[in-house]
Parts: structure tokens; sequence; C-alpha cells
């Protein structure tokens, strides 16, 4: 089913996820306790370590429990948000499950829009993967060994850095530094947002914006992979936005595009942290743990 750009009252609908999930003060307030916990018990990490001098330009560093033989492969989570809201600390859940397996995990902050517009939040994404290769070496990390993770405006944010022109950016960088990226519920044509009202206010896309911002329309990246999942409860268009990157991009670049089943827009991305679930499983394999 195609978007009813004409029809905000749909959009709204559509887009709003936290109107469409009443129980979502509970859920994010669950991710916000359970990380305070996470920092609290963890005195390796190493919490707001610049990645660059911007606004919000700050990381978080989580050691994995043992180190692997060969070199301990990174995972960087993007968190969500709409690009306007959210914050790394609300995310340092995810972290335990994946130092247990083997990996060192990144959680980096990002300005907000509208203080910032999405391009500039893409831009210090780029440059906090470009600080993981110059720096994982350092707590532990092997830099050839880089994937991603991201929710919602961070599945978005980490299929963008898929087709990222990285010796354009630092002609020292690798041409691709990504084994691949793992998107729950990611947004992959901004069109649509441009005419929501709810998020247009703060976003402020324009067409020209929503051409350079909308991974539907690049070609496909080359060299790495994108696992797209969505939960099965979403809305409509989150559901046909998880379907369209796989279509657009052929099953050679994203061999997986799944639904899971009861989760919706928030609920999802719990069991990103169980080392029983198949979303975790995706992102192991994604740093060659699996």
């Amino acid at each position: 089913m195609r978007p009813r750009l004409d029809d905000p009252a749909w959009l709204e609908q559509q887009y709003d996820n936290r109107a469409r999930v009443p129980d979502h003060p509970r859920i994010l307030g669950n991710w916000a306790q359970a990380s305070a916990h996470v920092r609290a018990q963890s005195p390796a990490a190493r919490l707001d370590v610049p990645y660059g001098q911007g606004l919000n330009e700050t990381l978080d560093v989580f050691p994995p429990t043992q180190p692997q033989p060969g070199g301990t492969p990174v995972l960087v989570f993007i968190h969500g948000g709409y690009w306007r809201s959210l914050d790394k600390s609300d995310f340092s859940f995810v972290a335990p499950a994946f130092n247990a397996a083997g990996a060192l995990v990144l959680v980096p902050n990002y300005a907000l829009c509208p203080a910032v517009t999405i391009e500039h939040i893409a831009l210090q994404m780029a440059q906090a993967v470009a600080w993981a290769v110059d720096h994982a070496a350092e707590h532990g990390g092997d830099p050839a060994r880089i994937a991603l993770v991201g929710h919602s405006a961070g599945g978005h944010l980490a299929t963008m850095l898929l087709t990222c022109r990285w010796k354009e950016l630092d002609p020292g960088l690798p041409a691709q530094p990504l084994a691949g990226a793992l998107s729950i519920s990611g947004l992959y044509d901004l069109e649509p947002l441009r005419h929501t009202p709810g998020v247009q206010r703060d976003l402020r896309l324009t067409p020209a914006a929503v051409a350079r911002l909308s991974p539907a329309f690049f070609p496909r990246p080359k060299g790495t992979r994108l696992y797209a999942v969505a939960g099965l409860d979403e809305s409509d268009e989150f559901l046909r936005q998880n379907a369209l990157i796989r279509d657009v991009w052929g099953p050679t670049a994203v061999p997986v595009c799944e639904t899971l089943p009861g989760l919706n827009h928030f609920s999802v991305l719990n069991p990103l942290a169980d080392p029983s679930s198949r979303l975790h499983d995706l992102a192991l394999r994604l740093l060659g743990l699996r």
C-alpha cells in the first residue's frame, strides 16, 4: 500500500508511535532504569568519551567480559527517538549480553533536531564510526570487525552509514569499514515524514533533504549487508518501510528482512539484549560471533 501523503491525519496515525503504544512510558522507563544499573555495575566502562568536538559528540565504551582470540569485534549501537529525543544513557542496557558474547560495545550520542538537521546527525554518526576505526584497538576492539545496530531513527542512520563514501570523509579510512548493520524498525523513505505534521515540525525536511537522506533512493551498498527487522504489531507504514529496503536493494544487500510477532515499535528492541532471541542472534552473526 502506498502512503497517503495528502492525508496528514492518517500519516500521524501511522508515524506517531508513542500514541500507538500507550505503554511506551513504562518501556522507556525500564530502558533508562536498566541502563543506569548497567553503568553502576560496569567499572570497566568508559563514559562520555569524545569522538568529536561538537554538540553531544561523546560515546560510552563497554568492554567485553573476555576478549576474543584474534581480536574483539565492535558493535556500535545507534539509538532512536525520531532524531529529536532520547540519549545514549537510555541504552546502556544493550551492552552486557554482547559483552558476555565477546564484543566491545560503543553507544554514541548525537545532537538532536531541531537544533541540528538530520544531515548533521548522519555526519556525526559517520564521525563516531571513524573514531571506532581509529580507537577501538585502544579498548581491545578489532577495527576490521565493526557492525552497527540501530533502532528506529537509529536504524535509518545505521543504514545510511552503509552507503557512506568513507574515503571522501577521510582518505585514511577503509573504503568500507562496516561488516554490516542490523536496522530495527528503521526508516528508509523520509518523504512521508515531510507530510506528517507532528514530526515535520522538528525535522524540517525539504524535498532535497528527503532525496539526500532516504536510503531507499540510494544505490545498494557493496561489500556489506543489511538485516532489516520490524515488529509485526507496528503500523502499516513501518511494515512497508521494512519491506521497502529489501525490495529496492535486493536480497544480496538485504539477506534478512523479517517481522517479529507480538512486538510493537518499542518492545521490538527488548529482545536485542536477550541472548536467546532471534534479534540478538542476528547481531552476533554480523559481528562474526555466530
